[in-house]
């Protein structure tokens, strides 16, 4: 007897080994359990956009910077609950499960696990997280999601992009906050070779402590660089918050032109850029 039931037991295959019993009442619990899992993630989501949003700006990006860790909590927890429920995972079975999922997931969704798997490495090493502004190629933006199959960026044209986490295993992540609340902002100014220096100096210096935007905690500088057709000033600085990015860059500009104009500065000649363009 014992000879023929492990002759029965060997004859089974693989799926009729590991599946358990499917009842109505173990799908109606898998359903209830992802409608929970699914409202978590909702709820969850609007909690954090909300209280992001009303706390003091320096805990602002720290709250929402938590969103990937609870829904990969919540994820987790669910597939556990889920396996467990269908699958008799003994340790033979889990092997020979493991296996069969690898080669299969190997063909058919390689790219799709990728960046699953990505994404989770990503959680740690976080070279990108929820507020950063991030460059990816050519596409840059503010991170304002975190999948399990990419990040979501919104772009200064109020487009959102989705990128697989699978970039960062090939292409290079530029991040300008990297966490902080505060990233530099580089604005340019051209002028003839011509102008005062210290002038043009003194009124980008002038315009930056001026900025309501500005943080002052960190350092504000300018630099200069000569060109064929002009000479080139670099006005580094901070906002207070590097969502504001764009605004502030457009403020400073507004507030030192406004200055320029009325000390009838010189700018560079278009015929001059053109003649300098044309140079072999």
């Amino acid at each position: 007897m014992p000879a023929l039931l492990a002759q029965i037991e060997a004859s089974e295959t693989l799926p009729q080994r590991v599946l358990t019993n499917i009842t109505l009442q173990k799908i109606f619990r898998s359903l209830v359990t992802i409608l929970i899992a699914y409202g978590s993630i909702f709820v969850i989501q609007s909690l954090t956009s909300w209280s992001s949003e009303r706390v003091p700006r320096r805990f602002r990006l720290l709250i929402k910077q938590s969103l990937p860790f609870l829904k990969g909590l919540i994820l987790i927890l669910t597939f556990s609950y889920l396996l467990n429920l269908f699958l008799n995972l003994s340790q033979e079975n889990l092997l020979a499960l493991t296996g069969t999922i690898a080669i299969a997931l190997g063909f058919a969704f390689k790219d799709y696990v990728s960046s699953i798997i990505a994404g989770v490495v990503a959680l740690f090493e976080a070279p990108y997280r929820v507020g950063d502004r991030i460059q990816i190629e050519n596409h840059y933006g503010e991170v304002v999601g975190y999948g399990l199959r990419g990040i979501r960026l919104q772009t200064p044209d109020d487009n959102i992009v989705t990128i697989p986490h699978n970039k960062t295993w090939t292409e290079a992540v530029s991040n300008a906050n990297s966490g902080e609340l505060e990233a530099q902002v580089l604005t340019d100014f051209y002028f003839a070779h011509t102008v005062d220096a210290e002038q043009v100096i003194q009124i980008l210096y002038q315009a930056a402590y001026s900025s309501k935007y500005t943080q002052l905690k960190l350092p504000i500088v300018v630099i200069m660089q000569e060109q064929m057709w002009g000479t080139q000033f670099k006005l580094r600085s901070y906002p207070m918050d590097a969502r504001d990015e764009f605004i502030y860059k457009t403020d400073l500009i507004r507030r030192a032109k406004q200055a320029f104009a009325r000390q009838n500065l010189p700018y560079p000649k278009l015929s001059d850029i053109q003649n300098n363009d044309s140079c072999p």
